[in-house]
């Protein structure tokens, strides 16, 4: 049974929406950029929400039985065994990040990133922490598939001042989803050199049928300092409610975030967000499952679309989640092709070189649409890119 109708998703009724996503760009452009969804609510998280307006329930956050759903939920979804015990909820997994680095590493030292990733993650370790960038950048082959480099990362966490990593898993932008051998092989690997490790997995749950995400706290040591940063707001989309966790890998882990963790920064959780949480944890599976479905045809759509309309495209779909990056630098429109798309398209994407390193000459695509919505944005890129030519 579906819980909604993908046909009732129009840009009409998207228009309606005052998000970022919806508000920042000409009501003639169609918004593919930032990583939000244009599904409806799911009805379970929508029913939790609109009893606390009911009870006027708009106080402080209050956690409630918010690590025991996440528990509950890890376990059913990928036999992941959490202790309620060593979750730690934050306002969303980018306040996570800062306060992990925070609590885990000195100023001065190194946090290894894979380029091109996330482009928040560069300004929360230099400006916000304080810390230096370390780039490992991803290795990509001949089919524009993408992996970690191991023995990129084993060299740079032998550097001695190198004491985090922070791993993206699934990745943000290339969607690669490691396997667990390749996330053994890096907590070994860490535990060796004696560097802590940030997972961020706020796209876990969107793992493509077919595809296997692997907790990194599962294959990790207990003697490891490890962290896993957790979430509903992308799998969900509800970003805005805003409510993320941070699942410590040990006691001694958790009692540095204890000791580390200011309170006051739990208190800029959301209560609207672990509400939600909780409910999507327990009760919002069906819901997931239907759009996990549809972003595994989409993503498929976008690869049939750019082989037949789109050929000097380099693009290989995501194993993990909405987001397809792609290269359109045979196309000799800059660097930063979303320029071109937005003024020749009406289409906006998120710029390749923000992402770092490895980023010129791409675009990310957000394609979590309706398959009307985003065949038109499809249409409108392939009908710029002909008009210009491959190598113009």
């Amino acid at each position: 049974m579906s819980e909604f109708d993908v046909q009732d998703i129009t840009l009409e009724s998207l228009r309606q929406r005052t998000s970022a996503k919806w508000r920042v760009y000409d009501p003639d452009v169609i918004p593919a950029w930032v990583a939000e969804m244009d599904y409806p609510l799911a009805v379970p998280i929508a029913a939790a929400l609109h009893a606390a307006i009911d009870r006027s329930d708009v106080g402080y956050r209050f956690i409630g039985e918010l690590p025991e759903a996440l528990a509950e939920h890890a376990l059913a979804t990928w036999g992941w065994v959490v202790d309620p015990a060593h979750v730690v909820v934050l306002p969303d997994v980018l306040t996570s990040v800062a306060q992990s680095i925070w609590a885990l590493t000195a100023p001065g030292e190194g946090v290894v990133v894979n380029t091109p990733v996330y482009p928040p993650f560069f300004s929360t370790i230099r400006d916000i922490c304080g810390r230096a960038i370390v780039d490992v950048p991803l290795l990509r082959d001949p089919d524009d598939r993408y992996e970690l480099d191991l023995d990129g990362l084993a060299t740079a966490f032998a550097q001695p001042d190198v004491t985090a990593y922070l791993l993206c898993s699934p990745h943000n932008p290339t969607g690669i989803t490691p396997s667990a051998d390749t996330l053994a092989a890096i907590a070994a690997l860490a535990l060796e050199h004696g560097v802590a490790v940030i997972a961020d997995e706020i796209h876990a749950q969107l793992a493509h049928p077919g595809t296997v995400h692997t907790p990194f706290l599962t294959v990790a040591s207990d003697g490891l300092t490890a962290v896993s940063l957790v979430s509903a707001s992308k799998a969900w989309n509800i970003a805005g409610a805003k409510c993320a966790q941070v699942v410590a890998g040990s006691q001694p882990v958790m009692d540095i975030l204890a000791e580390r963790v200011p309170l006051e920064v739990t208190y800029a959780t959301g209560h609207f967000g672990v509400l939600a949480a909780i409910a999507a944890y327990r009760d919002g599976g069906q819901w997931l499952e239907q759009v996990r479905t549809q972003i595994a045809a989409n993503a498929l759509t976008v690869h049939e679309h750019v082989v037949v309309s789109m050929p000097a495209v380099r693009y290989a779909a995501p194993a993990s989640s909405y987001l397809g990056w792609m290269d359109v630098s045979a196309y000799g429109i800059g660097d930063d092709p979303s320029g071109f798309f937005l003024e020749h398209a009406r289409v906006a994407l998120s710029a390749g070189p923000t992402f770092g390193q490895g980023g010129d000459g791409f675009v990310r695509l957000n394609f979590g649409t309706s398959p009307a919505i985003l065949d038109e944005i499809l249409v409108r890129m392939s009908r710029s890119l002909a008009v210009r030519g491959a190598g113009a």
